[in-house]
C-alpha cells in the first residue's frame, strides 16, 4: 500500500512534477500510515520517501524483507459476481427516484387542474429536486467518505420509499401541500443516490469495464425518467369532466410506485456492500482501506476547488446536464403551445429523448473503456448535443410531430449520453480524491444550473415562445463547448492502472552499486502520469 500513498500525495500536489520514482513497493498488510504520520504527509511536514522508509522499518520483518522476490506480484486484484447485483439494484432505485422527479411534470395540465394550482406551481415539483440537492450535497458526500456506499445507498433507497408512501396521501385536491412534502422526502433521496454511479463503478468493476459500470448506473436514472415521460399520460389521462376518476387514476400510480419502493428498500439491505474483499483495478488497490480519523473532508473539497481542469469541468457539465433538466421539465409546455392535445405525443417525445440517451451513454461508456479519450469524446458529444438542440428548437413547431420525435432521438443520444462522460472525465482528473465527492460537487452545479434555466427558459416559453426559451439553451451550450476545450487532460486514475498492468512498477532487490540504500526493494522506472493522448 506504500507506493499507493507516494502515488496519492503526487496527485494531490498542483506543483508536482511530470514523473515521480517511487523508492519502494511490496504487499505490506499493516504498512499504512499512523494517523499522525498520515496528518503530516497531508500537511507537506513529512516528504512521502522520509514516512515511506519509517513505515517499512516499523512494519515489516527482517524475513519478511528477504522473502521479496524479483517480480513478485505486490497487489492482488479480483472481479466478484456480486458487483452485478450491487449495479442491478442501485439502478432500479435510482429509476424510481428518477421517475417520481418528472411524473408531475410531464402531465402539468391534469395536475393544475386537479390540486387547482397554477403550472409554476406544479413546475416546482420537478425544480425541488434541483434545490434540495445543493445544500444537502456535501453532508451526502461526507457521509460518503466517511460511512461507506451501503449506508448512503440505503438512505437514499429508504428516503425515496418514505416519499412515495407520503404521496399515497395526497390524493385529494385540498392537499398539494402534502404531496409537496412527499417530493421534497423524494429530493431528499436523490441527494443520496446521483453520486453514487462513478463510486460503484470504480470500487467493483475492473479498469476495462469500469466506464461501462458508470454508463449503466446512470443508465437506471435516464429510464426512470423516460418511463416517467411514458407512464403518467397512460395512467393519468386528462378527465377534466370527471374528477373522481382522475383521482383514482392518481391514487393507482402513486401506490404501485410506493411498492415497488419498498420491494427495492428490501432488496437494498440485502445487496448492497461497501467494497468486495478485494479490490477490482490497482487503482483502488493502492489507495487507503479506510481514512484517518484527521481525514479532513473540508480539505479534499478545497483541493478539488484548485483544480483547473475540476473547476472547468464544473461549469461545462453545469450547463449540460442543467439544460437537460430543464428541456425535460419543460417539454410538456413546449409540446403543447405548439400542438393542441398531444398529451400523450409529449410523453412519447420525452421517452424518445430519453431512451436515445440511454443508447448514447452505452455506446460512450464502451466507447471510453475501449479508447480512454476522455476529452476528445466529451468535446465531440457536446458539439453534437449543441448542433442536435438548434436542429430541435428549429423544427419544433414545424407543425410535422413526427419531425419532433426524430430531433428530440437526436438531441437525447447526445445530450443525455454525456452525462456519464462528466462523471468519468472528473474521476480521472481528481484521482485520488473520492468519487463521491467529485460527482457530487458535478451534479451541486448541474442542479443550480438546471434551477436557473428551467426558470428562465419556462418564463421564456409562457411570456414569449419555445423558441425563445430554446435559444436561451443554445447559447449557454455554445459557451460550455469552449469550456470543455479548454480542460487540461490528465488521466490519473488511468495511468496507475497502466503502470501495474504494464509492470512498470516493479520490485527488484538492491544490491547494485548504485543503488541508494532502501529496505530492500526499488522501483526500478517511474510511473509517468501523462495527458491524454487521442488515436
Amino acid at each position: 500500500m506504500v507506493a499507493g500513498e507516494l502515488v496519492q500525495e503526487h496527485l494531490r500536489c498542483d506543483n508536482a512534477p511530470d514523473e515521480i520514482d517511487i523508492s519502494c513497493l511490496t504487499r505490506v498488510d499493516k504498512g499504512v500510515p499512523t494517523e499522525d504520520q498520515y496528518s503530516d504527509l497531508m500537511n507537506g511536514a513529512a516528504h512521502p520517501t522520509e514516512l515511506v522508509s519509517k513505515v517499512l522499518e516499523q512494519e515489516i520483518p527482517p524475513d519478511e524483507k528477504q522473502a521479496m522476490l524479483p517480480g513478485e506480484e505486490s497487489l492482488e486484484t479480483k472481479l466478484y459476481c456480486r458487483r452485478f447485483a450491487v449495479l442491478a439494484v442501485f439502478s432500479l432505485y435510482s429509476l424510481v427516484n428518477a421517475f417520481q422527479w418528472i411524473q408531475y411534470s410531464i402531465i402539468t395540465n391534469v395536475f393544475t387542474h386537479f390540486y387547482g394550482v397554477s403550472s409554476e406551481k406544479i413546475d416546482l415539483l420537478s425544480i425541488v429536486y434541483m434545490v434540495a440537492y445543493v445544500p444537502l450535497i456535501f453532508p451526502a458526500t461526507w457521509l460518503l467518505d466517511k460511512k461507506g456506499l451501503k449506508i448512503t445507498a440505503l438512505m437514499g433507497a429508504g428516503l425515496n420509499c418514505v416519499g412515495a408512501w407520503m404521496k399515497c396521501a395526497s390524493v385529494r385536491p385540498d392537499l398539494f401541500g402534502v404531496t409537496m412534502a412527499a417530493q421534497i422526502m423524494c429530493s431528499i433521496a436523490q441527494v443520496f443516490i446521483l453520486g453514487l454511479p462513478s463510486r460503484i463503478a470504480s470500487v467493483w468493476f475492473g479498469p476495462k469495464e469500469v466506464s461501462t459500470a458508470c454508463a449503466m448506473a446512470v443508465l437506471g436514472n435516464q429510464l426512470g425518467t423516460a418511463i416517467g415521460f411514458l407512464l403518467p399520460p397512460v395512467l393519468v389521462p386528462n378527465t377534466v369532466e370527471d374528477m373522481e376518476l382522475m383521482r383514482y387514476n392518481i391514487s393507482i400510480m402513486f401506490y404501485g410506485t410506493a411498492i415497488v419502493s419498498t420491494v427495492l428498500f428490501i432488496l437494498a439491505v440485502i445487496v448492497m456492500k461497501d467494497r468486495p474483499p478485494l479490490p477490482p483495478s490497482h487503482a483502488q488497490a493502492v489507495l487507503p482501506d479506510c481514512a484517518p480519523e484527521d481525514y479532513s473532508y473540508r480539505q479534499s473539497i478545497i483541493n478539488l476547488l484548485k483544480n483547473k481542469p475540476f473547476i472547468l469541468l464544473l461549469v461545462s457539465y453545469g450547463i449540460m446536464t442543467g439544460s437537460f433538466y430543464s428541456v425535460s421539465t419543460i417539454l410538456n409546455q413546449m409540446i403543447m403551445a405548439c400542438y393542441e392535445n398531444q398529451e400523450l405525443n409529449a410523453g412519447r417525445i420525452g421517452l424518445t429523448l430519453v431512451v436515445a440517451g440511454m443508447v448514447g451513454s452505452i455506446i460512450c461508456g464502451l466507447w471510453l473503456d475501449h479508447t480512454k479519450t476522455y476529452k476528445m469524446t466529451t468535446l465531440i458529444v457536446y458539439i453534437l448535443s449543441f448542433i442536435g438542440m438548434l436542429v430541435f428548437t428549429f423544427t419544433l413547431d414545424l407543425k410535422n410531430i413526427y419531425l419532433v420525435f426524430f430531433t428530440a432521438g437526436v438531441l437525447g443520444f447526445f445530450m443525455t449520453g454525456y452525462l456519464p462522460l462528466g462523471f468519468e472525465f472528473g474521476v480521472e482528473i481528481t484521482y485520488p480524491v473520492s468519487e463521491g465527492t467529485s460527482s457530487g460537487l458535478l451534479n451541486a452545479f448541474a442542479q443550480v444550473f438546471g434551477i436557473v434555466f428551467t426558470l428562465i427558459q419556462g418564463r421564456l416559453t409562457t411570456e414569449y415562445n419555445p423558441t425563445a426559451g430554446n435559444l436561451f439553451l443554445c447559447g449557454w451550450i455554445f459557451l460550455g463547448i469552449f469550456l470543455t476545450a479548454l480542460i487540461k487532460s490528465e488521466l490519473k486514475r488511468n495511468n496507475v492502472n497502466i503502470g501495474f498492468d504494464s509492470k512498470a512498477l516493479q520490485a527488484v532487490p538492491t544490491g547494485s552499486p548504485s543503488d541508494n540504500p532502501t529496505n530492500g526493494v526499488k522501483m526500478q522506472t517511474s510511473v509517468s502520469f501523462s495527458r491524454e493522448t487521442s488515436l
